[in-house]
């Protein structure tokens, strides 16, 4: 029997688009606490089946997949320009899908207004009224009002008019930076896109005996399965390790490792991979709000599906990609491994010298690399201590040379030293967990 949270959840999922709720409307509709009810509301908040918007409320939205992310919704247009909804509010679930500027004569900026756009304009109560007409939302800059019977329309259209107290420039740059962002995110690849689910998932329950467990071994070759209780929560895992030398009749819950690791379908693929590299474990269990099994990851999946992902073309550079791309070898002696990179704008601070964070990515780059010429490996950071940095300006040239320390079966101590002109600008040790690629 679903729990009262997993009725909420699913009561709010068969909502219309567009109906607003409470946490007092949800308390009295399903007889629950305002407790649980909040709770269940962010959690909806949390799964983009509803958005909280100052002024206006709780509304249902229709849930993105992820090949829309580049796509707002109104509502998230209103969060964006710190907004006040003047009317439409119905509407405010709906996706824009482009945004015009009205800085033209009016009716050259009808010829670009079109179903679904948003067009951003100041005081101009015609316009208003033209672009509702047209399909089109409304967002008022400079924090001007608009005529009643625009409101109206607005409603009956169901089409939002907002209005914000930035200028043009400042609003069409955060919805411009809001959509970049929604990018990024929607190139980051998540446990839910790799997973094996539970259809597939061999796993033992709690009250088995370990017989299951060689059964199950001599079917699939595997040594390593998630354990469940009866409601099908994760409890526990049971290796090879766990059953060594233990009679076949014990139960399960008697042997297993109780409290392991486990993710959830929206976990990054590389913090999921970290954690799996940083403990030393095999498999991770993938589970649900409430800490029911959905499938599992191994490691072996996560580092081929972040080889994948790294031979995949970008949207959007971040810093790394930066670093990455522009950082060049110059020599690949054993013994005195050189990399190179000029320092670009996206590289610099407010004074326009070398950033500290820029900064740490060659160093990570640059023991990465050295790792790999040397082992055909990868690294997982444990610790990176920079004991100096110097200014470094605009345009310079950088040298940076890795010279490893220590090594191991798991973990290397690296000593990197950055160069401009000769002269030493940063000096840093890196501490590192090893990881053999697959």
């Amino acid at each position: 029997m679903a729990t009262k949270h997993e009725q909420i959840l699913l009561f709010i999922e068969s909502l219309k688009v567009g109906n607003k709720i409470s946490v007092r409307q949800i308390a009295k509709e399903l007889n629950v606490s305002e407790g649980t009810a909040y709770r269940a509301i962010k959690q909806a908040e949390n799964q983009g089946l509803v958005s909280t918007i100052e002024r206006v409320g709780t509304i249902r939205i229709e849930q993105k997949k992820k090949e829309n992310f580049e796509h707002l919704t109104f509502a998230e247009i209103v969060g964006i320009v710190d907004g006040q909804v003047l009317g439409g509010r119905e509407g405010l679930y709906k996706t824009l899908h482009k945004f015009v500027i009205g800085a033209m004569k009016l009716d050259a900026m009808m010829r670009y207004t079109e179903k679904d756009s948003l067009l951003i304009v100041g005081n101009r109560v015609e316009a208003h009224e033209l672009a509702i007409n047209e399909g089109a939302a409304v967002l008022i800059t400079g924090g001007f009002d608009t005529d009643d019977h625009v409101k109206r329309l607005a409603d009956e259209k169901k089409l939002p008019i907002i209005s914000t107290s930035y200028d043009t420039f400042t609003v069409a740059t955060m919805i411009n930076r809001a959509i970049y962002d929604q990018l990024i995110k929607k190139e980051i690849v998540l446990v839910g896109d790799i997973y094996t689910s539970f259809d597939d998932t061999h796993y033992l329950a709690g009250k088995d005996t370990l017989q299951k467990w060689y059964e199950l071994n001599e079917q699939t070759t595997h040594s390593r399965y998630p354990v469940t209780d009866d409601q099908n929560r994760v409890i526990g895992i049971v290796t090879s390790k766990d059953i060594i030398g233990k009679q076949h009749h014990l139960l399960i819950d008697k042997v297993m490792t109780k409290n392991p690791m486990t993710v959830l379908k929206e976990t990054s693929l590389a913090y999921a991979a970290h954690m799996m590299v940083w403990e030393g474990i095999e498999i991770m269990p993938v589970v649900d709000n409430h800490n029911k099994l959905l499938g599992l990851i191994s490691r072996q999946d996560v580092l081929k599906a972040l080889q994948h992902v790294q031979r995949q073309p970008q949207i959007g550079e971040t810093i790394d990609d930066i670093v990455t791309n522009r950082l060049t070898s110059v020599s690949n002696d054993a013994n005195d491994v050189i990399f190179r990179s000029d320092v670009t704008p996206q590289m610099t601070n407010a004074l326009g010298t070398l950033s500290y964070g820029v900064l740490v990515s060659f160093v990570t780059e640059a023991g990465s690399r050295l790792i790999r010429h040397l082992r055909k490996g990868d690294l997982v950071v444990e610790n990176i201590s920079v004991y100096f940095i110097k200014p470094v300006q605009l345009d310079s040239t950088l040298e940076i040379r890795p010279r490893l320390l220590e090594i191991g079966r798991k973990s290397a101590k690296i000593d990197i030293e950055v160069y401009n002109e000769k002269d030493i600008v940063s000096k840093a040790i890196l501490i590192a967990q090893l990881i053999d690629r697959y």
